[in-house]
């Protein structure tokens, strides 16, 4: 009797193990979404909330004043970096940058590191004909972090080598010619699962002189001139 019980109950365990296996398998992309929607995002933006690109590559948030709180401001740790989620994608990173976390060595390769989305594929009308670069979310100049791969994402030449780095050195030029310490957030904005980001927010503001030094807050479009991006998968093709 006890051996036709413990039966029935294996029996009912594996029919509702191949009911949730069914519902995973059917609603795989929308279980995806829930999670990474709710559970896992860190951006205070979303895509609706970005006008789509025109071809102006750099566009200002919030009137180019920072979203920092007071909780912000008074961050435990000069440097906090996301946790991977579970598409193995970076959140934001933020950091209290200062002369006290600069580097005081010469930067180490990072080739090891794979971004979600990564491909290494060139063109040959792209600067150093690199569609991609991995993309610090903090600059190495402000940090010092390197081949740390919750501080890097997949991004253009154009988004790393120009746009990003134009506001990095603002940061790094206005700390060492005033030893004051600037609160700088970045935040890549993905679609939905998209392994990409579209885009990037970056906040700063300079704290000892309450952001009247250096404040800004804007958004950097991840595209490339003349190339389409599969933003899901990070494949790509020259526009027709």
């Amino acid at each position: 009797m006890a051996k036709r019980k413990k039966s029935r109950k294996n029996q009912i365990y594996a029919f509702i193990l191949l009911i949730l296996s069914l519902l995973i398998y059917f609603y795989q992309d929308e279980i995806k979404s829930f999670l990474v929607n709710n559970f896992i995002s860190h951006a205070s933006y979303t895509l609706e909330d970005i006008p789509v690109y025109n071809g102006k590559q750099i566009i200002y948030l919030n009137n180019n004043i920072p979203n920092f709180t007071e909780e912000d401001y008074n961050m435990k740790t000069p440097e906090f970096y996301s946790e991977l989620d579970i598409l193995n994608r970076a959140g934001y990173a933020m950091a209290r940058v200062g002369v006290d976390t600069m580097p005081t060595e010469e930067r180490g390769d990072i080739n090891m590191v794979k971004p979600s989305g990564w491909h290494t594929v060139k063109y040959d009308f792209v600067d150093g004909k690199y569609l991609y670069n991995r993309c610090h979310l903090i600059g190495y100049q402000l940090t010092g972090e390197n081949a740390n791969e919750k501080n890097l994402i997949t991004c253009t030449r154009t988004t790393n080598a120009k746009n990003m780095l134009k506001y990095e050195n603002k940061i790094a030029d206005y700390v060492k010619e005033t030893k004051n310490h600037v609160l700088y957030r970045v935040t890549p904005i993905y679609h939905d699962t998209d392994l990409v980001a579209s885009g990037i927010e970056l906040e700063a503001s300079s704290i000892e002189d309450n952001g009247k030094g250096l404040e800004f807050h804007v958004y950097i479009y991840n595209v490339e001139d003349g190339i389409e991006i599969n933003y899901a998968n990070g494949d790509s093709k020259i526009k027709e």
